[in-house]
């Protein structure tokens, strides 16, 4: 019997903007399996609603991939894609795989021969990218920098050094909670004449993109706590 389609479907970054994150193959999709696997049932059952799910939710095998599951191993996880059935893959939010730890379910089905497909949806990474005015031809995502501020004021300075020599854009996020401290060190450790954009709360009725200069940025700090967003640096 061959295997299953392992379907990694995007999740809405913010809440109630669910609608801006539906295409009809999406879901067709999800009206066509009963099985997932996700970093968070609570979200995932919720966007399936929205979505328009039509199976009853009692019905649904949900395999939670939360942090505090993980050790616990995931074999379970693929006996229905090695009977043949269709799986969905859901990060809390944004696409699975993309600064996700799903990216480990989606290498063991590549090693299995399991087939894998990616819908369409959104990321805040290349949302941010798009909306920065930044060079999209070259750029790097280093995800979280240190928290230690001596490690990452040390980083910022080296993102900004690569940015100038390999005319290359630099994205990186922070807990949200954080945001504040970082955009602190950011304002802090930068040249004046370095570009930075934030990009805050996207696709969401509060979303806020925009890009100045450090020196502009100095003049009127946004509030960024407890708010979603990526941080891009360039020249």
């Amino acid at each position: 019997m061959p295997y299953g389609t392992l379907y990694l479907i995007p999740v809405p970054l913010a809440e109630e903007t669910a609608a801006k994150s539906f295409t009809p193959y999406l879901v067709d999709t999800i009206n066509s399996i009963k099985e997932y696997i996700v970093e968070n049932e609570k979200t995932a059952r919720k966007f399936l609603k929205l979505a328009g799910l039509k199976i009853p939710q009692s019905e649904l095998l949900i395999h939670d991939y939360s942090k505090y599951n993980r050790d616990m191993g995931t074999a379970d996880f693929f006996k229905g894609l090695q009977a043949g059935n269709d799986v969905g893959l859901m990060s809390e939010a944004g696409c699975p795989g993309i600064a996700d730890p799903g990216a480990e379910i989606v290498d063991k089905a590549h090693r299995m021969g399991i087939k894998v497909v990616p819908l369409v949806g959104p990321s805040s990474i290349l949302l941010a990218l798009m909306a920065s005015g930044f060079n999209g031809q070259s750029f790097t995502f280093h995800g979280y920098l240190p928290i230690d501020k001596v490690l990452r004021s040390k980083k910022i300075k080296e993102l900004e050094a690569a940015a100038i020599k390999l005319d290359q854009t630099q994205l990186f996020i922070e807990t949200p909670f954080r945001n504040n401290p970082m955009l602190e060190e950011i304002l802090k450790t930068a040249n004046p004449r370095t570009k930075l954009c934030i990009a805050t709360d996207l696709t969401a009725p509060t979303e806020f993109v925009q890009t100045k200069t450090i020196a502009e940025w100095q003049k009127k700090v946004p509030e960024l706590h407890k708010r979603p967003t990526i941080f891009l640096l360039f020249h």
